[in-house]
C-alpha cells in the first residue's frame, strides 16, 4: 500500500495537463480556423442528436445520474480501503499492483515492464491515463514504439498531431484529411494504404484494419487504460466500439493496465449503473459494442502476465478538495464537451490538456495546482449546459467559480500589489460605498456613447482594452434608472 495515498501531495511530473501558451491566446488561433470549426460544428451537433435520442428512452435517467454521482461519491469517501481491497484481489488472482505518485513514476514503471520482457513495440488500447502521463513519448525515449489502435488515435499519431477530445480524438480532422494521412504515413510504420484509397468512412476504416491486423499479430505486450475496476473482485473493464481493445487484451503475451485511483467502483451491481449512462452519453449507443472485462490471469486463456499501475498523478490533491474532489467523479464520456459552446468553437487544442472542454477546465488546474493552469477556470461562460449533460451530475458551473477564487487567491499572495481584476472591484467598491460618487459614476457613464456605433461599443481606452479585444461592451443607455426614478417620482437620485 502507498504510504502517501489520501494525502494532498503536490504532483512533480503532471505529464500532458497543461499547453506552452494559456486559453486565451490558443483560442484566437482556433478561432481563426474557419475549417476547424466547421469540422467540430458538424461532429458535436451529430454526436448531440444521437445522445438526446437514446437519453429519452430512458424513463429513470435522472435516477440514473443521481445513483452514479452517489456511487462515486461513496467510492471518494472510502478510496483508501477500495484500493487496498482492489490491490488484494487483483494479486490473488495472479496480477501484480504498481502504485506511481506522478507521471513520472508511472512512465518508469512501464517503460521497466516492457523492457523485461525483451520487446521493442507495443499495441495499445484508447486510454486517457496514458496520454495524461504521455506515455508514448517516454516509451519512445526508451526505444520502444507504442502504436495507437483506436481509428481516432491512430489518425493523431499518424498525423503527428495531438488529441482534441476526450471521445473522439481526432474529431478536427474531416474525412478528406484522414484520408491524406493515411497515404502519406501508413507505408512509414507498416503496410501502407491502398492504392485509390477514397474518403469513405468503411474504406477508410478497411485501411485502417489491414494496417493494424499485423500490429496485433505481432505484438508481445499490450498497453491499456480502464474504464472502471470493480474493488471485490479485482475485476478491469473496458469499453469500446471497434473491436482493437478485445484484439489487445486478448492476443498479446503481457498486459499492462495505468488506471487512475478514481475508476473504482465498489461492486459488480455498482458497475450495472455505469453501463448504462457511459455508452448513451459517450457514443449515443444504448450499450457499447465491445465491454471487455478480465480478472486477472488466466492459464491458457489471455495475456500470462497481468500488470495494474494506479496512478494518482495530482488525484488525492483533488480528493482534499471539499469543493473540487467531485471532479473525480469523471467517467470520461464527453457529453460536456459536446454541448459546450466555448469548446464547439475552439476545439480541444485550446485547452492545452489531454483534458479539454467543461471538464478539462475544472480538472487540470487542480491535478497540475492552479496556478499551472490559470486560465482554464475561465474558459467558460458559465451557461452550464455542461452540468445538465454530465452523466455523474458535476456542478461544473459552480466549480468553475470555485477555482476562479483559488486563482485569484494565488495571485494575490504572490505580491503587494493587486491584480488588475481586484482593483477594478475595489474601484467600484469605493464607488459604490458612498451616495454622490455612485451617482457620479453612473452619470459619467453617459460619455460611453460617445465611443459607441451601432448600440455597442467595440474598443475602449486602456487599461480596459483588454475586455473590449473579445467582447462588445453596450453603450450606456442616455438615462440611469436613478435618474428616471426621480424624474417620474420625484424625490433625490
Amino acid at each position: 500500500m502507498s504510504t502517501y495515498l489520501g494525502m494532498p501531495t503536490a504532483p512533480r511530473g503532471v505529464g500532458n495537463l497543461r499547453g506552452e501558451e494559456g486559453f486565451p491566446a490558443a483560442a484566437r488561433t482556433a478561432l481563426a480556423d474557419p475549417q476547424l470549426r466547421r469540422n467540430l460544428g458538424h461532429a458535436t451537433r451529430t454526436i448531440r442528436a444521437k445522445r438526446a435520442s437514446v437519453v429519452a428512452e430512458v424513463p429513470d435517467w435522472q435516477e440514473l445520474r443521481a445513483a452514479g454521482a452517489a456511487i462515486k461519491d461513496d467510492v471518494l469517501a472510502r478510496l483508501p480501503e477500495l484500493l487496498v481491497q482492489l490491490e488484494e484481489q487483483v494479486t490473488a488472482r495472479g496480477g501484480t499492483v504498481h502504485w506511481a505518485r506522478d507521471a513520472a513514476e508511472a512512465n518508469a514503471i512501464v517503460t521497466r515492464l516492457v523492457q523485461a520482457t525483451g520487446a521493442d513495440e507495443v499495441v495499445k488500447v484508447k486510454s486517457m491515463a496514458t496520454q495524461e502521463i504521455g506515455l508514448n513519448e517516454a516509451l519512445e525515449a526508451a526505444g520502444i514504439a507504442a502504436w495507437e489502435t483506436d481509428l481516432a488515435e491512430l489518425i493523431v499519431q499518424l498525423g503527428h498531431d495531438k488529441p482534441s477530445h476526450i471521445l473522439v480524438p481526432a474529431i478536427h480532422r474531416n474525412r478528406a484529411e484522414i484520408r491524406e494521412i493515411f497515404l502519406r504515413e501508413m507505408g512509414k510504420v507498416g503496410r501502407p494504404a491502398p492504392e485509390g484509397l477514397t474518403d469513405e468512412p468503411r474504406a477508410l476504416a478497411e485501411a485502417a484494419r489491414l494496417h493494424l491486423r499485423r500490429k496485433f499479430l505481432s505484438a508481445r505486450v499490450a498497453v491499456s487504460g480502464a474504464n472502471f475496476a470493480v474493488a471485490d473482485s479485482g475485476t478491469l473493464a473496458v469499453v469500446e466500439s471497434e473491436g482493437n481493445g478485445r484484439m489487445c487484451l486478448t492476443l498479446p503475451q503481457t498486459l499492462i493496465t495505468v488506471m487512475g485511483i478514481e475508476k473504482l467502483v465498489p461492486t459488480w451491481q455498482d458497475l450495472e449503473v455505469f453501463l448504462q449512462l457511459l455508452p448513451r452519453s459517450s457514443t449515443g449507443e444504448r450499450m457499447n459494442p465491445y465491454t471487455s472485462l478480465w480478472t486477472g490471469v488466466t492459464p491458457g486463456d489471455g495475456p500470462q502476465e497481468f500488470h495494474l499501475v494506479l496512478l494518482d498523478n495530482g488525484r488525492t490533491a483533488t480528493l482534499a478538495d471539499p469543493e473540487g474532489r467531485a471532479a473525480l467523479r469523471c467517467i470520461r464520456c464527453s457529453a460536456c464537451l459536446n454541448v459546450c459552446p466555448v469548446y464547439e468553437r475552439t476545439g480541444g487544442h485550446a485547452y492545452g490538456s489531454v483534458y479539454p472542454g467543461p471538464i478539462g477546465a475544472v480538472l487540470s488546474p487542480q491535478l497540475t495546482g492552479v496556478e499551472d493552469n490559470a486560465t482554464l477556470p475561465y474558459a467558460s461562460t458559465l451557461c452550464g449546459a455542461c452540468f445538465d449533460a454530465c452523466p455523474v451530475a458535476i456542478d461544473i458551473p459552480t466549480m468553475l467559480v470555485h477555482l476562479r477564487n483559488r486563482v485569484t487567491e494565488a495571485k494575490e499572495a504572490h505580491g503587494p500589489l493587486p491584480g488588475a481584476e481586484a482593483t477594478a472591484m475595489r474601484a467600484a467598491a469605493f464607488a459604490m460605498s458612498d451616495r454622490r460618487r455612485w451617482t457620479l459614476a453612473l452619470r459619467s457613464a453617459k460619455l460611453g456613447r460617445l465611443l459607441g456605433r451601432d448600440g455597442r461599443i467595440a474598443a475602449v481606452p486602456p487599461p480596459l482594452t483588454r475586455w473590449t479585444r473579445t467582447r462588445d461592451l453596450p453603450v450606456p443607455p442616455p438615462e440611469s434608472f436613478r435618474d428616471w426614478w426621480v424624474r417620474e417620482h420625484g424625490g433625490r437620485s
